[in-house]
């Protein structure tokens, strides 16, 4: 927790950490700012401070137009929080409020609507319409000054009941008519990208290594449904996947920083084809989540950086993240089906299941033809598709049954203790496979996998030993960012061959592939 003082010398400074952990509100010009604005630096009596935009934007303040408070990253809190109040926040991104209305949410989080008001207001000062009237007023500026929609599909699309209502955010908010705001930018930039698509940046803080990052998805990438190849610009690298989504699917195309580009930029390059406008603001919270943007290095790296045994690594490559997934069914089925076998070989067998029972895509997109199969259609899948010894077949049939069903619960609301004792109650289902599901598709941060080949490789290559005792001591070290840690051994193990006296394991070293400690 940071007290007011403390804010005020982040503002002072500018310091772009703080963008989107709070906001500051100028009684004098009645607007808001992120962190680092350039501008003048109001005097401190002057100045009040917002856990969320909406708490702002509810105190009657406007969204400063020079540093567009509205586009910062999220709160790393958000991320990591297992309260209900970071389960709120997740489910608010991904737009359940807008499908599902405030009783939904709450019945996904298991409060009443009324609790559910209380802890949000007396913590964020906003409460979940709130919330999600901020977010879908941020929608709306994106569609507004990156497309050429007619006004009335932008106020739907962005998730607003009426245009009336639409009128009235975006002049709140903005102090602009929707025509006023579109004007702000010009028509060659609103035109720039391909008709259909969406162009915009996702935002970050701190320093981000992309490498690691495209190199992870790519080892991983499904054929059909994911793929990274060269980006529009020299040494840019794109990774491409289609993403089913609430009301249609999409194509979302994601670029690396690319060679000579700065760490710490502060955005990717994205761009986004969907079927369904109403699908953008679930689509972009879902790639912030697969990238990890919401992340804080500096506090990560800070602490993994003052290790003995991981400093070095984490000097050498600044910013490196957890990346979690766009869809954590699809996710739980890839890793039961990379029990005990290589990453090549889960990745070939999901190859396989996805042209077998995915859904084609009207027209394909460079590589891109499939969607992946959902759990309904595995739960019921044909015992000659699994070629997996039976143990496991069963193991992925019932996953897939108690996850179609809601048996198991795996989006942002749910309790990651309760998620996790549903899963392990699951036959076949061990604690790798629930530790690499709290790490990536729940966004634990605090995840450690002490029998994994990979960390084990890692460790050994910092001349540590990596059996599962000796792991598991060093990791107590690096609570609450043990998940971080792990992907640094797995990059540490990537690096160079396998030590010969563990080589039996190098096939999955690099990519954590094996369930060492299930049946």
């Amino acid at each position: 927790m940071i007290d007011d003082e403390t804010r005020y010398r982040a503002v002072g400074s500018r310091d772009a950490r703080f963008d989107g952990v709070f906001f500051t509100a100028v009684r004098t010009t009645g607007i808001y700012c992120r962190p680092s604005c350039p501008a003048v630096t109001p005097k401190r009596v002057n100045c009040a401070f917002y856990p969320t935009a909406a708490a702002a934007q509810g105190a009657g303040f406007r969204a400063c137009r020079r540093c567009r408070p509205d586009s910062v990253p999220g709160s790393p809190e958000w991320n990591h929080r297992a309260d209900l109040v970071g389960r709120a926040m997740r489910l608010i991104g991904d737009g359940v409020v807008d499908r599902e209305g405030v009783a939904g949410l709450a019945g996904r989080l298991g409060y009443s609507s009324r609790q559910l008001q209380r802890q949000l207001t007396a913590e964020l000062g906003a409460g979940p319409i709130a919330l999600a009237r901020a977010q879908r007023a941020q929608t709306a500026r994106l569609l507004l000054q990156t497309t050429e929609l007619p006004v009335t599909e932008v106020a739907f699309a962005a998730g607003f009941a009426s245009v009336r209502q639409f009128n009235d955010t975006v002049r709140e908010v903005y102090d602009r008519t929707p025509s006023g705001l579109r004007t702000e930018v010009s028509a060659d930039r609103r035109g720039g990208a391909p008709a259909g698509t969406l162009s915009l940046r996702l935002a970050y803080r701190g320093a981000l290594d992309s490498d690691h990052l495209i190199d992870f998805l790519a080892l991983r990438a499904v054929p059909g449904v994911e793929e990274v190849v060269a980006g529009g610009r020299p040494g840019v690298r794109t990774y491409r996947r289609t993403l089913t989504l609430p009301y249609g699917h999409g194509i979302a195309e994601v670029d690396g920083l690319g060679t000579g580009v700065r760490p710490d930029r502060g955005w990717l390059d994205c761009r986004l084809r969907l079927t369904d406008l109403r699908d953008l603001t679930t689509a972009v919270h879902r790639l912030r989540a697969l990238f990890d943007l919401d992340a804080d290095p500096d506090a990560v790296d800070g602490q993994l950086a003052a290790d003995p045994l991981l400093g070095g690594l984490v000097r050498s490559r600044p910013g490196l993240r957890s990346p979690g997934h766009v869809d954590p069914h699809e996710l739980a089925v890839r890793a039961v089906l990379g029990q005990q076998i290589t990453v090549a070989a889960a990745r070939t067998l999901a190859a396989r299941l996805a042209e077998r029972y995915g859904a084609a895509l009207p027209e394909p997109s460079g590589g891109l033809r499939l969607l992946f199969p959902t759990a309904a259609a595995l739960a019921d899948a044909e015992p000659a598709d699994l070629a997996m010894p039976e143990a496991r077949r069963r193991a992925l049939r019932g996953l897939c049954a108690a996850l179609a069903d809601g048996t198991v619960r795996l989006d942002g609301g749910v309790e990651r203790e309760q998620a996790a004792a549903e899963l392990l109650a699951l036959p076949g289902i061990g604690p790798w496979t629930v530790g690499y599901l709290r790490m990536r598709a729940l966004a634990d941060p605090d995840v450690f996998l002490p029998g994994d080949a990979g960390v084990r490789h890692g460790l050994l290559r910092l001349g540590h030993p990596g059996d599962p005792k000796a792991a598991a001591a060093a990791g107590a070290a690096w609570a609450p960012w043990r998940s971080y840690a792990v992907h640094r051994l797995w990059a540490a193990a990537s690096a160079a061959p396998a030590p010969a006296a563990t080589s039996a394991f190098s096939s999955s070293a690099s990519a954590s592939g094996s369930e060492s400690d299930n049946a």
